[in-house]
């Protein structure tokens, strides 16, 4: 089992070993952003409120501390900072001059009001790249307006999508189920940052500093594949289809005997053949009304009838086994109790038990991309508020004294 370390080491041995960043993020945005980046070696420092993290209290609670926020903070140095605090904006400034990039995820303005604008950023250091993340981005008439990452995801169409078809239910559309929204913009602002870096890096420091701007709104509309092309075209409005999908069949989930579903993707002409086998109708594969896809849209109803007729009749392991026998594409619908057991997480580092100090054993899914060449790692759990604000002061150039006087004057924990 993998340990947890106490550690003073900036950085790990992943493909981004040696860059720093600085975190000025709450909840879930600016934080996942910089978590894929310390998975995969960066140095990040965490600036959080005395309180610590809103995240640190969601969800069901062990020892006082949030499972989540063992792998939410993880890999990170977290610094205890009162931002409101007038020597704060020092602190902040002293930490940006050494920091590669800074990641955040205020409000509009909310920084400038703190006296850390973009201008007093850059002037700590010319060349910090500044990535922001906010509801509606930094200009546009929404500016101003609360957001919360379910805003992104009704705004930029996920939400609408998310249900079953209109005519089988009158139910509101579903939650995805995790903070998605929030997810993809920290993706599209860990993106932004690497190609930001890069262009500076390439240019020899001489290119324009770069200021990202990551909506959640627009990140979510960016994953939506045709939707838009396809109403400005055809003036369609993409409509929920479930577990369907519109362009071919059968692709759907079916019911299992001991009440699991199973994804069944078998909708090409020659995997439909070897489907039609595998359930006992051959003859299917040969019938007019299903032996091509645009057939079997026509009638997948009564296709997915036929197929879940036969799923029934099966344990969901059986079905899994007899269908990966056959290669057709499919899979359980996995809990976590199923991630936590498969075979091939476990065989590719992305199931982890870790040992934390602040609630005991705990999984973590792994990192992602796998470098073979330069590995990240888990270097540590999510920390306790305020674990390296010492550590994190000193080499910013605080002594001892100073760090207890900013302690005893409340702007550090």
């Amino acid at each position: 089992m993998d340990t947890w370390k106490d550690t003073t080491a900036t950085g790990g041995s992943g493909p981004l070993a040696g860059l720093r960043i600085l975190e000025l993020g709450h909840f879930v945005a600016a934080p996942f952003a910089t978590r894929l980046l310390a998975d995969l070696g960066a140095d990040v420092v965490k600036i959080e409120p005395p309180g610590g993290d809103p995240v640190r209290q969601w969800g069901e609670q062990a020892n006082g501390h949030s499972p989540w926020w063992s792998m939410h903070a993880r890999n990170k140095r977290c610094l205890s900072l009162d931002l409101k605090h007038p020597r704060a904006r020092e602190i902040v400034l002293r930490l940006a001059g050494r920091a590669d990039a800074l990641i955040e995820n205020f409000r509009p303005g909310q920084l400038d009001k703190l006296g850390l604008g973009e201008a007093a950023l850059r002037e700590a250091r010319p060349n910090l790249v500044i990535a922001r993340i906010s509801g509606f981005g930094q200009d546009g008439p929404y500016r101003d307006r609360a957001s919360f990452g379910v805003i992104g995801e009704a705004m930029g169409g996920l939400r609408y999508l998310t249900n079953h078809p209109p005519e089988e239910t009158d139910l509101p559309p579903s939650r995805v189920g995790i903070s998605i929204g929030d997810s993809i913009a920290g993706l599209y602002a860990a993106f932004g940052v690497m190609s930001a870096l890069w262009q500076r890096d390439r240019s020899g420091g001489a290119a324009k500093p770069f200021t990202l701007d990551v909506a959640l709104t627009e990140a979510m509309l960016s994953m939506m594949e045709g939707t838009l092309p396809e109403y400005g075209v055809f003036g369609t409005v993409r409509q929920p289809q479930g577990s369907r999908i519109k362009t071919a069949a059968p692709t759907n989930a079916y019911p299992t005997r001991d009440g699991k579903w199973l994804l069944i993707a078998a909708n090409s002409d020659p995997l439909f053949r070897r489907l039609a086998r595998v359930i006992g109708r051959p003859e299917l594969a040969d019938d007019p009304d299903f032996s091509a896809n645009p057939g079997r849209l026509r009638h997948v109803e009564r296709l997915d009838a036929i197929i879940a007729d036969w799923s029934r009749g099966h344990d969901a392991a059986e079905v899994d086994r007899i269908l990966t026998e056959a290669d057709i594409p499919s899979t359980l619908c996995f809990s976590a109790a199923d991630i936590a057991a498969d075979a091939q997480y476990q065989a590719r580092g992305m199931v982890r038990e870790l040992e934390d100090p602040l609630i005991g054993r705990v999984l973590h899914a792994g990192v992602v991309p796998h470098v073979p060449q330069a590995p990240g790692d888990i270097r540590w759990t999510g920390p306790a508020v305020g674990a390296h604000t010492d550590e994190v002061l000193n080499e910013a150039g605080f002594d001892a004294d100073e760090i207890q006087t900013l302690r005893q004057e409340g702007v550090v924990r």
